[in-house]
C-alpha cells in the first residue's frame, strides 16, 4: 500500500490562498502586517523571499487567525508576549459575535488596524485611551461596564509602571475610580 506524500505549502503560497478565499485586497492585508503593498505583492510572486523576522510572521498569523509556527521562517519571537486577560475576553467576544479577525479588523479606521493586530498578537496592551476601548467595545456589542473594568484595570497598570503604588493609594485611587465610573457610565 502507497501512502500518500503530503507536500508542505510554501508561505507565500499560503498567504496568496488566504487572501483569495477571503476576497482580501493585497492593500487591506499590507496595512493590517504593517508592510507596504508592494512587499506583499513581491512576497506573493516569491520575487522576495518570505519574511524571517518574528514581528512580520506574527502578524500574518494574527490576520489569518493561524499559529505562527505554521510557518517555516517562523522562529522564537523577538518581542515578549503580554498576556492580557483584556485582550482573552476581546477575543471571546469575537467567538461570541462569530467575528473573523478580518471582519473585526475591518471595523476599525485603517490607521489603527495595525495596531489592533499588535495588540491581538500580545505585542501592545490594550489602549489606555478610553474612546479607542470604546470603540472595540461597541464593534463587539460589549456591555458599557465591561469596557469600564478594562479601561479601570488598564488605567491601575498605566499608575503602577509609573511608580505610583496603588494600595498604598487605595482610598485615593478607588475615589478617583468610582468618580470616573459615574461619569462614564452615564455619558453611555
Amino acid at each position: 500500500m502507497k501512502t500518500k506524500q503530503i507536500i508542505p505549502q510554501k508561505s507565500s503560497e499560503k498567504v496568496a490562498s488566504f487572501l483569495t478565499k477571503n476576497a482580501l485586497h493585497k492593500r487591506d492585508f499590507a496595512e493590517m502586517i504593517g508592510v507596504t503593498l508592494s512587499y506583499v505583492y513581491n512576497l506573493i510572486d516569491e520575487t522576495v523571499p518570505f519574511s524571517t523576522r518574528g514581528t512580520t510572521i506574527e502578524r500574518i498569523a494574527t490576520v489569518m487567525e493561524v499559529e505562527p509556527d505554521e510557518f517555516e521562517e517562523y522562529r522564537i519571537p523577538q518581542e515578549p508576549i503580554l498576556i492580557d486577560e483584556a485582550v482573552e475576553t476581546i477575543k471571546e467576544y469575537m467567538k461570541e459575535n462569530k467575528l473573523s479577525i478580518i471582519s473585526f479588523l475591518k471595523s476599525f479606521p485603517r490607521r489603527k488596524r495595525l495596531d489592533v493586530v499588535d495588540i491581538l498578537r500580545g505585542a501592545l496592551p490594550v489602549p489606555i485611551d478610553y474612546k479607542e476601548l470604546q470603540l472595540i467595545g461597541k464593534t463587539l456589542n460589549m456591555p458599557s461596564e465591561e469596557v469600564y473594568s478594562i479601561w479601570e484595570n488598564r488605567m491601575k497598570q498605566a499608575l503602577q509602571s509609573a511608580g505610583m503604588n496603588i494600595y498604598a493609594n487605595s482610598e485615593l485611587v478607588n475615589s478617583m475610580f468610582d468618580c470616573a465610573k459615574k461619569y462614564i457610565l452615564k455619558n453611555n
